[in-house]
């Protein structure tokens, strides 16, 4: 099996929604996993939205464990207005 490169973009079930977000800027990752969330007809995504306080309404601990869930790099050093803007960048 060939080796991944990091060039190589994730696996993606919806094309045209993958290419929509990477126009938007989403990154290469936050845009496979909306587009196959949104292919995949158990999830909903659409659904789910609105069920979390705003990241404004967290504390800094939350934060930060969230950030670390999801491998924010740097998040040791950050304030609470970085780790939301990390977080919503991610």
């Amino acid at each position: 099996m060939p080796k991944a490169t990091r060039d190589q973009r994730p696996s993606v079930k919806d094309e045209e929604t993958y290419q929509a977000l990477r126009d938007d800027g989403a990154s290469k990752e936050k845009a496979a996993r909306i587009a196959n969330a949104q292919a995949n007809s158990s999830m909903k995504p659409s659904k789910k939205g609105g069920e979390a306080d705003p990241y404004e309404e967290w504390t800094r601990d939350d934060l930060y464990d969230q950030a670390q869930k999801i491998g924010i790099e740097g998040r040791s050093k950050m304030d609470k207005g970085e780790l939301i803007e990390a977080l919503r960048n991610h």
